[in-house]
């Protein structure tokens, strides 16, 4: 993504709506050329447009959150990506910084395997590579785009991957990493068991939120990746757990 789209977003970010004519002024360029920059965005599902404006999608879902931060998940995502080689069958979760790692590995990886349980990354990622994506099956989860229910814990048992990468919606010390919603946790649960290794992506600020329902992988997280924002204290807790902590620069 360009410097000029990164502005755009974090114009958007702070005014949540803005016309195109505003966005041209403050960015210093013609109409034609903002309404392509927004042609492109809108392609990529980040903003929606209408009636003369550009507006970011809801953060309810994959597209919509995958603008916030962007710059910052695209770096924790690039952190993710040196992980795996060319070659490699990996897992990938639901999540924008994993939808991101998932179009980072469309971008500089060859030959891969890409199980996930997200419609929304299979989809995001289809014209980008010639990898072999396995969608897992289940109930399809409208609002997020992903695959939940008993079938994935079925599906994932004709697999066994070294790296299972996963995204998080908190973290404390008591409960670990967290989620907002009980059958996407769960379905994290059922693809962990099919890994050697969890790899949780995720902003700083995660860490100052609690999820309602602990994700109880703990055990099997061996790498934390996020930005420089992360708190030395919880570096240190994690660290004592032995989980490795990479701060994308």
């Amino acid at each position: 993504m360009t410097k000029r789209a990164n502005q755009i977003l974090e114009l958007l970010m702070a005014e949540q709506k803005l016309e195109v004519s505003q966005l041209a002024d403050r960015l210093g360029v013609s109409q034609v050329t903002m309404r392509k920059d927004l042609d492109d965005l809108e392609h990529k599902g980040i903003i929606v447009r209408a009636h003369g404006y550009a507006a970011l999608r809801s953060r309810d879902n994959t597209s919509g959150r995958i603008a916030y931060h962007y710059e910052m998940k695209k770096q924790i995502a690039a952190c993710a990506a040196d992980l795996v080689s060319n070659g490699d069958t990996v897992m990938i979760e639901s999540g924008s910084c994993c939808a991101l790692l998932a179009d980072t590995l469309a971008e500089t990886k060859r030959d891969l395997s890409i199980i996930t349980n997200s419609a929304f990354i299979a989809d995001f990622i289809r014209n980008k590579c010639n990898f072999q994506i396995l969608l897992l099956g289940g109930i399809y989860d409208h609002d997020a785009q992903i695959m939940v229910g008993p079938m994935i814990r079925q599906c994932v048992q004709n697999f066994c991957v070294n790296l299972f990468f996963i995204g998080t919606d908190g973290y404390s010390k008591k409960s670990g990493f967290t989620n907002r919603d009980q059958l996407r946790a769960q379905a994290v649960r059922d693809m962990a068991v099919q890994a050697e290794s969890i790899v949780v992506l995720t902003e700083s600020e995660k860490f100052a939120k609690h999820g309602t329902v602990p994700l109880n992988v703990q055990d099997r997280v061996s790498t934390v990746i996020t930005d420089q924002g992360i708190d030395d204290a919880v570096t240190a807790e994690l660290e004592q757990e032995g989980i490795r902590v990479i701060k994308a620069v």
